[in-house]
């Protein structure tokens, strides 16, 4: 019984290894879960769920150049855009409303998820690095 019991205990030691993840990929996942809900809730209905935006009135998100511009992005989240966007060499011209209601976090979750999605990188995006660039976008929209 012991020997049974014993070769159990390494047996589930192993195969648990194998599907372990870093702290750091649990976090990455848990911010992409939270991010399509927060996509869902606030910006598929001009991006479209997939990302690929509505003819010529929204840009899209899947395939977009723009996101290249990553803290152009962050402060767009949070701080709204008017006037003209290029996205992949189309010209865009109708205002994307500002997101205050989204928490630093929110949009770290948000941006973990359409960077995942549609930008190629499987990395996250902590809060702990989104939080200054937006209050620099607060103190540059402020300043206009």
């Amino acid at each position: 019984m012991k020997r049974f019991f014993g070769l159990s205990v390494v047996a589930c030691l192993f195969v648990g290894s194998l599907s372990c993840q870093s702290e750091e990929e649990i976090k990455r996942e848990r911010y992409i879960t939270e991010g399509i809900l927060i996509y869902k809730n606030n910006c598929a209905n001009c991006h479209q769920n997939k990302g690929e935006g509505v003819a010529a009135l929204y840009p899209p998100i899947a395939g977009s150049d723009y996101l290249v511009n990553k803290n152009e992005v962050y402060c767009l989240i949070r701080y709204g855009q008017q006037g003209a966007i290029v996205v992949n060499g189309k010209t865009y011209n109708r205002p994307m409303p500002p997101q205050p209601q989204l928490s630093d976090l929110e949009v770290a979750e948000l941006i973990t998820y359409i960077y995942s999605e549609w930008g190629g990188e499987k990395k996250l995006f902590d809060v702990k690095q989104i939080s200054p660039i937006l209050e620099q976008c607060k103190k540059s929209s402020t300043a206009q």
